[in-house]
């Protein structure tokens, strides 16, 4: 009888024997839609961002989208320091500042800066989740995505030709219980700062709805949800948000452990969206990263690792299916979408 293996420690090697297709290079060049490259990762003994583009010109990526800009001055730095330095290769986006939320002439300071950023080289504007979890008010209400305060900077947006990168809750089983039934049992305790389950914190559909009507109230400026509409595991519920409002766009950043898992269902809601779904990673740009991406997208292999390396998947047990994209389809993911909404 063998001796007890704790879950954490099993990690078994499939036994299938299967067609496997090595795709290291994007089919056509690649725009990473959703990635986070912020000042403080570069430096002295930190990345370097000139072997990031050796990186990308390796794996055919032509231009990451980095959405940590953050605002005024610590955006010019960062655009001077990658889309500035590196022409054409870096996009970067700048952030909000919800400091003194509520405040009287806060919606005017912000849809204001939002502008100058724009002005200065910014590229979009990228919403991070922390709205709807812990942005409070100055009276300590909670602040969602549909705020009326809010308003002024959404519209801005689209007087300026950017769209909004928005992130709003995250895996719907981050807001049950961590118990055995709870998919992302590893993940969550391996971060429980993600655990979203408690009176503290809005359920998942009410933040998700929250969003959509915050997407129908401001038509005229274009919305790029992230991580497959923020809902990748109810692919039916996001083409119904994406039927309903035309100015919807969504991004596949770290989500393709969701899409792989229904490569059916996946395959035809790309089908049926190609002008409408942008290639993203949300991960460190490396070699192999890309090339599980590209697997995903370009080949039919079946049931194969969604991050590389022998290690405990991050984001549940499973394995995931390619989708087999047609080139039509896979040129305007990997790159047409992002070019027409970003002007690049």
């Amino acid at each position: 009888m063998a001796e007890d293996l704790l879950a954490k420690d099993y990690l078994p090697h499939s036994e299938l024997i299967v067609e496997e297709h090595s795709v290291p290079r994007g089919k056509f060049p690649v725009i990473d839609g959703h990635n986070h490259l912020g000042l403080k990762g570069f430096g002295p003994g930190k990345r370097d961002a000139a072997q990031i583009v050796r990186d990308m010109d390796a794996v055919n990526v032509s231009t990451i989208v980095n959405l940590s800009g953050e605002t005024g001055d610590v955006l010019k730095k960062t655009l001077d320091l990658l889309d500035n330095a590196f022409p054409g290769r870096f996009a970067t986006y700048c952030n909000l500042d919800f400091n003194g939320f509520g405040s009287a002439d806060w919606t005017k300071k912000a849809a204001a800066q939002l502008l100058k950023d724009v002005k200065a080289g910014a590229k979009g504007l990228k919403i991070y989740k922390r709205l709807g979890l812990h942005y409070r008010d100055q009276n300590d209400k909670l602040v969602m995505p549909d705020d009326a305060r809010l308003d002024d900077v959404w519209d801005a947006a689209g007087q300026a030709g950017v769209p909004v990168t928005i992130h709003i809750a995250d895996p719907t089983a981050f807001f049950k219980p961590l118990d055995r039934f709870n998919e992302r049992w590893d993940e969550l305790h391996g971060h429980p700062d993600w655990h979203f389950y408690g009176p503290q914190f809005p359920p998942f559909m009410t933040l998700i709805e929250s969003m959509y009507r915050m997407i129908g109230k401001h038509p005229k400026t274009n919305f790029i949800t992230a991580h497959v509409g923020c809902y990748p595991e109810n692919l039916g519920y996001v083409s119904k948000m994406m039927d309903r409002y035309p100015n919807l766009y969504t991004d596949i950043s770290a989500r393709i452990a969701e899409l792989g898992r229904a490569p059916y269902t996946s395959r035809k809601w790309f089908l049926k969206y190609p002008d409408r779904i942008l290639f993203g990673t949300d991960f460190t740009p490396q070699i192999p990263m890309y090339q599980v991406h590209f697997r995903f997208l370009e080949t039919a292999d079946e049931y194969f690792a969604y991050e590389a390396g022998e290690h405990l998947p991050g984001q549940g047990r499973w394995r995931i299916y390619g989708v087999s994209l047609p080139d039509e389809v896979l040129q305007k993911v990997y790159n047409g979408n992002a070019r027409r909404l970003l002007h690049l």
